[in-house]
């Protein structure tokens, strides 16, 4: 098993577990929308064991005013058929160490309302619930 950064060549591997957390995502929209965030520095990175990837996780080094500069993860989901084997934690982990030596204050992310089971496993990892976030859809 390896945890790293995954390469714009593994785009279709990556697909194979991201709509299993974004099930409304086509591979085309997900392609499109992986090359538009390269200009945040928006990284891949995955549990690999062998070719088969096992966790997904978005994230991007950011800075602004009231989180000073962090790591924003945008995606983390562990592939069905292995939850509960503890690779999100081990994709955390791997996240604060990657958060560290890009000299991050802390991590953020947000949780939709109706992922209670999402929210105990990211409390049990040491996130607070510390804002909520606000949409207004533009149609």
């Amino acid at each position: 098993m390896q945890i790293r950064e995954l390469t714009l060549k593994e785009l279709l591997s990556a697909y194979e577990v991201v709509p299993q957390l974004r099930v409304e995502l086509s591979y085309k929209e997900f392609e499109d929308l992986i090359y538009e965030m390269r200009h945040m520095d928006y990284k891949m990175f995955g549990i690999m064991e062998g070719e088969k990837l096992i966790t997904y996780a978005g994230a991007s080094v950011q800075t602004n005013l009231y989180h000073k500069r962090h790591l924003y993860i945008f995606d983390l989901v562990t592939d069905e058929k292995h939850r509960g084997k503890k690779y999100g934690e081990m994709m955390l982990e791997y996240l604060s160490d990657y958060a560290k030596t890009n000299m991050c204050k802390n991590i953020v992310l947000s949780s939709g309302f109706a992922r209670e089971s999402a929210h105990r496993f990211y409390e049990k990892n040491q996130f607070e619930k510390v804002s909520y976030i606000f949409l207004k859809s533009l149609k």
